[in-house]
């Protein structure tokens, strides 16, 4: 792969011409280009997804190329949801982590199969209710492994100051109470600092 941009100074410059700026330009073949390259070097897992997070860049053509390219859909909110479903991203292809969640949002995920992220404790109960007692088959929940995560800095942050996820012993009550109350399957997430 070059590391040179895509288009000469002249095809550049005639875009300009006919498209009024500012204006966002895309290079679709090394978007495809990337996403393979990553997705190979995940090949000794077949079963792995990379779930894009849409807060990053909620563009549907943008979305449609990562969905061809296998690609699944992180959201954070009803429009994500929204957006992913609109495109054709839905069921297990769609992670939804969200913290102080409206029962509306949840009850549209589930709707439609998407994964549920519970991003802590109090979730559990507030989801309960917001679909009418029901669970979904498949539930993650977002570790927060605090200090056992070393190290951070003033940029990514450090685990143990962060707002979100469950402890180690709380994960633990939360598997076997969950799949006490029939859920079947369930998803480990972490994200060790932001």
């Amino acid at each position: 792969m070059s590391n040179d941009f895509p288009l000469s100074h002249e095809e550049l410059t005639a875009l300009v011409k006919k498209f009024p700026t500012p204006f966002y330009l895309y290079d679709e073949k090394g978007i495809r280009e990337n996403m393979r390259r990553f997705t190979k070097a995940f090949a000794n897992f077949p079963s792995f997804r990379e779930y894009f997070a849409v807060k990053a860049l909620p563009n549907p053509y943008i979305l449609k190329i990562l969905k061809s390219e296998g690609c699944g859909g992180d959201c954070s909110s009803l429009p994500e949801l929204m957006l992913c479903d609109k495109v054709g991203i839905g069921g297990e292809h769609v992670m939804f982590t969200s913290n102080d969640t409206p029962a509306e949002e949840f009850r549209y995920a589930y709707d439609r199969d998407d994964i549920i992220n519970l991003d802590d404790i109090t979730h559990i109960d507030f989801l309960k209710e917001a679909l009418g007692g029901k669970l979904p088959d498949t539930i993650c929940f977002r570790y927060n492994p605090g200090p056992l995560k070393a190290g951070g800095n003033a940029i990514i942050g450090k685990p143990e100051e962060a707002k979100y996820g469950f402890t180690k012993p709380q994960l633990i009550d939360c598997y076997r109470a969950m799949k006490a109350a029939g859920v079947k399957r369930f998803g480990l997430h972490t994200m060790v600092a932001s």
